[in-house]
């Protein structure tokens, strides 16, 4: 018995990454070669050749669909819109340099530091502590992510 998948398409158009936080940022490719970044890498750990203001990029990936990729040829600049990953905020491998939680300051301002120290363009335009985008201080005039309440309950210890 052979089962086939059928795929239903609606009439309405999808949104992708709808309700996420968004910031716009110029990049610049430093390098000598054509450089492709795919649709769900963490952008703050992409090429190192490619000069973007990476404490804006902390936890955000392309806002592009799934699958998809930009590519920034050698000297070119070029406009790209990211999104936050949704989820717990935890993101491991890529370029090594977060490997933990994006909610931790000390993670964040470790992630700034590898950047810096491995020579990662732009990292040193940032400032590791710094508010990123949609937080207080920020730039993005987007939506902020939402805030979990964390307030306890009557009762509960």
């Amino acid at each position: 018995m052979t089962f086939r998948q059928k795929y239903l398409y609606g009439e309405e158009p999808i949104e992708i990454n709808a309700g996420r936080r968004t910031t716009r940022l110029t990049v610049e490719n430093t390098g000598d070669r054509a450089i492709q970044i795919g649709s769900h890498y963490h952008f703050f750990e992409v090429n190192s050749a490619l000069s973007f203001d990476r404490q804006k990029a902390l936890g955000m990936h392309l806002n592009i669909p799934a699958g998809t990729s930009v590519r920034v040829e050698p000297g070119g600049t070029r406009e790209v819109e990211l999104c936050e990953y949704a989820g717990t905020g935890r993101l491991v491998g890529f370029s090594g340099l977060l490997n933990g939680s994006l909610v931790s300051h000390p993670a964040r301002v470790e992630a700034v530091r590898k950047a810096i120290e491995r020579g990662f363009a732009g990292a040193e335009e940032s400032t590791a502590g710094r508010p990123t985008a949609g937080e207080s201080g920020g730039t993005s005039t987007d939506k902020p992510r939402k805030q979990k309440d964390t307030k306890q309950k009557k009762g509960s210890r």
